[in-house]
């Protein structure tokens, strides 16, 4: 192992560490937004809300709330990223971060009802800043700690870690809240907001493992203009993807598809509690089964692409996707949405990962910087999901119907579909063209 200031690369400990926070945070990523908060918000609040003067439905104010929050985080993304590349101090904002989304996320045990609207609301679009806050230096971290042929395997092992940690605690909350009574609790209500303690909890418990091991941040004599470097860094690849046909393309077509996937993932539970009445344990079940279902997705899709290219395996999914939301519109049992729970899980992981490798093929092999490339990926999936959820809960407030809004997210994956047609996909890549 290589030795830098205080600390070795590749160092066993340090590994494990830095996959602990993925174990720490991923519960507030599938407890909080995919399973239990959506359902419970549309649950206890007023069908129709009033905020700031404007009558909206509470799904529409629910959407609004993941809008506003990625605004928030877009808006901030230059400056973060100069933080994390060039500030030095990635360990105390990664810390901020996370004490912030995690003491939120507590905050919204407190959230019983119409009374506590502000709080539920608030709550929940700081601690969606405070994780997606924190993603930044966590991803940040992995060049410090590792070389660059143990990117992969490091990645990997994170999402492992944050994969089973969270389905533990949501099946640990499941329980809870289905034999409510057996755990001393009056209503399934009064569980339910405990399991929001319990993610809180478990978000800052288990972070202080990374807390204690990754290395301390380097003291810089002085400090760069992180918000003009940050900002510059992203108009740079702007200006080098523009005159990149296939890239610039397919960048397109990952906008449109993202705002899709993204408001699907965040959405489906909202759409489930008011359009087919499922309960707080029933949604859980379904996000059990759209996990477990991912996984086989993963990997047929991952095979799809080393037999025929990434091109056709991409090309596939965004047709079930758009499938999904055609289906969607129509579904009227709980049944049928089981089945498109397994579809969505089938296509979910597949996408994402997919959509990252091939974008990798797209960027320059001469490069120097691929991290700004990757900056300036991130900066437009995170203004995606805002285009995304405030089209869906715009289109609900105007039309007063979820099944419409559903299909306007239809139309970002054939928008993604068309697109995507043009692109050509050489590195890695003998099919297609």
């Amino acid at each position: 192992m290589t030795r830098t200031n205080d600390f070795q690369l590749n160092d066993p400990r340090i590994i494990n560490g830095w996959a602990f926070f993925d174990w720490a945070n991923s519960a507030f990523a599938l407890v909080i937004t995919a399973a239990i908060f959506p359902g419970y918000f549309v649950a206890i609040t007023d069908e129709t809300v009033h905020v700031f003067g404007i009558e909206m439905s509470n799904s529409s104010l629910y959407a609004y709330a993941i809008s506003g929050s990625y605004f928030l985080i877009a808006l901030f993304s230059p400056l973060l990223s100069g933080i994390a590349d060039y500030g030095g101090r990635r360990k105390f904002f990664l810390k901020f971060f996370t004490v912030m989304g995690s003491v939120a996320c507590l905050s919204l045990y407190f959230f019983k009802g119409m009374d506590q609207l502000a709080v539920g609301t608030v709550g929940f679009m700081i601690a969606m800043i405070g994780f997606a806050g924190g993603l930044v230096f966590y991803n940040a971290f992995l060049p410090v700690i590792v070389t660059e042929d143990q990117y992969d395997r490091v990645s990997a092992r994170g999402f492992s870690f944050g994969y089973i940690g969270s389905v533990i605690l949501l099946i640990s909350n499941l329980t809870m809240i289905i034999f409510y009574d057996r755990f001393g609790f009056p209503d399934q209500g009064s569980a339910t907001r405990f399991s929001f303690l319990t993610v809180g909890i478990w978000w800052i418990g288990f972070a202080m493992i990374p807390f204690k091991r990754l290395p301390s941040d380097e003291k810089q004599k002085d400090t760069p203009d992180l918000l003009k470097r940050g900002a510059q860094e992203l108009r740079k690849v702007w200006k080098a993807v523009k005159h990149q046909k296939d890239t610039k393309n397919f960048l397109f077509s990952f906008f449109c598809y993202s705002a899709g996937v993204q408001t699907v993932l965040f959405l489906a539970a909202t759409f489930a509690e008011k359009e087919l009445e499922f309960g707080t344990s029933e949604l859980i079940g379904v996000v059990l089964l759209l996990q477990l279902v991912a996984i086989v997705g993963a990997v047929s899709f991952a095979r799809l692409s080393e037999w025929k290219g990434n091109k056709v395996a991409l090309i596939t999914m965004l047709m079930i996707w758009v499938a999904i939301c055609i289906v969607g519109y129509f579904v009227q049992d709980k049944g049928q949405f089981y089945a498109i729970a397994a579809s969505v899980g089938l296509v979910m992981g597949g996408i994402q990962s997919l959509s990252r490798s091939t974008y990798s093929k797209l960027i320059p092999e001469e490069t120097k910087d691929p991290t700004s490339y990757f900056s300036f990926y991130d900066v437009l999936e995170k203004v995606a999901i805002i285009i995304g959820t405030f089209s869906f809960g715009f289109v609900e407030q105007v039309t007063g119907s979820m099944r419409l809004s559903l299909l306007v997210l239809g139309s970002f994956f054939i928008a993604g579909l068309l697109i995507l047609l043009t692109v050509k996909i050489k590195r890695g890549e003998t099919r297609m063209g």
